[in-house]
């Protein structure tokens, strides 16, 4: 099948901005990228592999690992008994065991792990243990969750307007149900450490990490350690997706317990489907929604109870949510809102950060409720859209979100009137109406959707970086930071920052490995926020070199100094003086001139009340569109992406190429959230709550067959601002969001294939088996009941 894909953005306005590639690509294609299961073992390594729990929910009534303890290559086995200071590694709320003791809480729980010469005899030793369970009914829904009133957090409620007046006098009223799957990581390296013991009481520890520093603290409540004593080291991983944010400390500790006890390095790397089992994945939501609109379907109330599937423990629940509550309301005014959020324990792995952090979960919601108003109106969605945008300058009122935030910088109509007219959206639609009036089996449906997504941690003390930048005596730099690289380009956009800064070409820079023994105290690389936070911290550290180097040019050269020009690797001063760069930089060492120098940037302006859920807690907003168009058969519920175009907001991007493509891997991602990607537990008998879906022959992700076939992205052509680096915007998270028009745009496709005036309930993940659940209810056929899996 033939696919092409058109890729445009704007002309880069600064050196900074040029697309060069990746700072690994060429180790990538050829293999040469180490990822920590290619460095070198030292020797006396041992490998570890994890016992887990085959029971839900009950308590442990034995546990026998003496057959384990007996088997070939078997050098230790450490249980919960081993870990003597914390066994705990909860980021948040302490309720996250290492090792789980006397009470298993999900199917694939940790109960002990097995130290041996080999991984495979490490695996196979494993298998031998003897477990034994009471079992007890779990709890494996967020409908049972809420009937049995199982939290993981106490509800949160949140309201803000006049609610019941907007109820009372608004012409129409609608109210719904409609349920959203939750979503595997699928990173391509699976969780991964390698802990390796040193002298006095110290450790390193090689961890697949977003947040060395949090698994640095972990590791050291575990053990007891403080945190001089612990050093972690992450070059790059191969994907995180925000699954490497809290909950790679647990295999992190495990091994760092395992080095420990045993003196020697242990490696732990989990296999794919022991990956899937026993780690979390997206937050799935329930919601329970009332609208109040007048005749031209503006909103003027809106209650929503939010209730999210959150797993057995807390994990990043709270932010999460906490997310999902502030984007509920997406690029719309919501002039009065009434919010039930409910964090709900179950007994299934506990969910976490997700790229998006819960903003795809709030979207998700209000573009599905503005597409009911439609179909209630009779009217185009992208209209009703439209008007309910916030005003596009502050001051004009209806520019303040639900939760306090002025609207300084809103280009979303513009964007949506642009892309409008570059996709030919209303010409396409009357295209697609024909073709629904003559095809019985094949439907179509197009649909728009916006974005507004805000950047910047809720939590405002991670909103903060540090960085150091070595400039050695031949001219060359060095870079290391707090920030880690996943695949997404942080490392590469951060390059070309301190070659800008310095006026050097990018081969004489280079990034040193994220450690916490050269930058502490480091946040996560996550909430969009990486290059934002570390490119100003390498900046700040750039600039105070380039400031001692051109005080010396201009001593040397008697000119002003502020007027030494860095470019072209070259230093030119008002007279016309000029050096390399690096013989200038070899004079600066000679005259005993500082060349290094750290960095240090903090995000202005964010404040936020976690109790009240009001302040700013984002420094600016990133905004996008995407107008897609599908196929689907009304036989099979089979589905296909026939066009996307994307029109995206990165301010002026540092480098177009790196943005382009988080923009459609991100829209991809976000694609499979709603159409394949099913979770699925086993609801009943001996192996209830065994996930189901827990390797890529149960779960499907999108391929390079699912990609639209026409695919158009273009870079929305307007600088931040915010004073950000170069007036740049973040891309890591935003644009997943606009898989949601592949949604909408499924549902018009359903529209299309029963009565107007019957029920139109599709619940996401929009998998061939919903749509044909949802034809089948919309036309009030018999609804066959859903198929069991077999375990095998």
């Amino acid at each position: 099948m033939n696919q092409s894909i058109e890729i445009k953005h704007s002309k880069p306005s600064t050196k900074a901005g040029q697309s060069i590639p990746h700072e690994s690509a060429h180790l990538h294609v050829t293999g040469q990228a180490s990822y920590i299961d290619d460095l070198p073992e030292l020797e006396d390594t041992l490998h570890l592999a994890v016992g887990f729990s085959k029971c839900a929910k009950g308590k442990i009534t034995q546990l026998d690992l003496h057959a384990v303890r007996q088997a070939q290559g078997v050098v230790a086995v450490y249980t919960a008994d081993d870990v003597t200071i914390e066994n705990n590694w909860g980021a948040i709320v302490k309720d996250d065991p290492i090792f789980a003791k006397d009470q298993v809480e999900f199917y694939g729980q940790a109960l002990f792990v097995v130290a041996a010469k080999t991984y495979q005899q490490a695996r196979q030793a494993v298998r031998l243990a003897q477990v034994t369970y009471e079992a007890e009914t779990p709890i494996l829904s967020i409908k049972e969750a809420i009937a049995q009133q199982s939290w993981v957090l106490p509800p949160v409620d949140f309201s803000q307007g006049d609610v019941a007046e907007a109820f009372e006098h608004a012409p129409h009223q609608l109210s719904g149900e409609i349920e959203l799957g939750g979503q595997e990581h699928f990173y391509l390296e699976g969780q991964i450490s390698y802990a390796v013991p040193h002298e006095d009481d110290q450790l390193k520890v090689y961890c697949s990490t977003q947040h060395p520093t949090e698994m640095q603290l972990l590791i050291c409540h575990a053990l007891g350690y403080q945190m001089h004593q612990v050093s972690v080291e992450t070059r790059r991983m191969g994907g995180g997706f925000g699954g490497k944010e809290s909950q790679s400390a647990q295999w992190a500790c495990i091994a760092a317990l395992a080095a420990q006890h045993s003196g020697r390095p242990c490696k732990l790397r989990l296999d794919r489907d022991d990956d899937m089992s026993a780690t979390g994945k997206r937050h799935g939501f329930a919601y329970e929604w009332s609208v109040a609109f007048d005749d031209q379907g503006v909103l003027q109330g809106l209650k929503v109870q939010l209730a999210s599937n959150c797993g057995f423990s807390a994990d990043l629940s709270g932010p999460v949510n906490e997310r999902a509550i502030c984007h509920i309301g997406n690029a719309y005014y919501l002039n009065a809102v009434q919010l039930r959020n409910l964090r709900c324990k179950t007994n299934t792995v506990s969910n976490t950060a997700y790229r998006g952090f819960g903003g795809p979960q709030g979207m998700f919601v209000i573009e599905n409720i503005l597409d009911d108003i439609a179909r209630y109106l009779k009217c185009d969605p992208v209209l009703l859209r439209q008007r309910n945008f916030f005003a596009e300058k502050s001051g004009f009122g209806r520019d303040r979100t639900h939760y306090g935030a002025e609207v300084r910088d809103n280009v979303a109509p513009k964007i949506v009137t642009e892309l409008l007219e570059s996709s030919q959206y209303f010409q396409r639609k009357q295209a697609i109406e024909a073709f629904n009036a003559h095809h019985e089996i094949l439907k179509r449906g197009i649909a728009l959707t916006p974005l507004m997504f805000g950047i910047s941690f809720n939590a405002v003390h991670f909103n903060q970086a540090g960085a150091l930048v070595y400039v050695y005596m031949d001219g060359t730099v060095a870079i290391t930071h707090g920030g880690t690289e996943m695949g997404q380009g942080l490392y590469t956009k951060v390059r070309q920052v301190a070659a800008h800064e310095l006026g050097l070409s990018i081969e004489n820079v280079r990034l040193i490995a994220t450690d916490t023994s050269r930058v502490p105290n480091t946040s996560a690389t996550a909430a969009s926020s990486g290059a934002d936070l570390n490119g100003k911290a390498v900046q700040h550290a750039c600039i105070k070199i380039r400031e001692r180097l051109a005080k010396l040019a201009a001593e040397i050269s008697q000119s002003d100094e502020a007027q030494v020009q860095f470019e072209n690797n070259q230093v030119t001063t008002a007279n016309n003086q000029s050096w390399a760069f690096s013989d200038l930089v070899n004079r600066a060492y000679m005259a005993r001139v500082q060349l290094w120098d750290s960095g240090f940037y903090k995000t202005p302006e964010i404040h936020y009340d976690q109790v009240n859920h009001l302040g700013r807690p984002f420094f600016y907003y990133a905004y996008g569109a995407a107008v897609s168009e599908v196929a689907i058969d009304t036989l099979t519920g089979e589905m296909k992406v026939l066009r996307t175009d994307i029109l995206h907001d990165v301010g002026r991007s540092i480098n177009p190429a790196i943005d382009i493509g988080q923009i459609e891997g991100g829209f991809i991602q976000g694609m499979g959230w709603l159409t394949t990607e099913e979770l699925y537990w086993q609801p009943d008998g001996a192996h209830a709550g065994r996930l189901f879906t827990h390797a890529p022959s149960t779960y499907k992700i999108p391929t390079s067959v699912d990609i639209p076939h026409v695919f158009n992205v273009k870079l929305f052509d307007q600088e931040n601002v915010a004073d950000t680096i170069y007036r740049s915007k973040a891309v890591g998270e935003p644009p997943f969001m606009l898989g949601l028009s592949v949604f909408s745009a499924i549902k018009q496709a359903v529209q299309a294939a029963i009565p107007d005036d019957a029920p139109l309930v599709l619940n996401a993940p929009a998998t061939a088996e919903e749509i044909l659940r949802a034809i089948t209810i919309g036309r009030g056929q018999a609804l066959p009941d859903r198929p069991q899996p077999h375990l095998r």
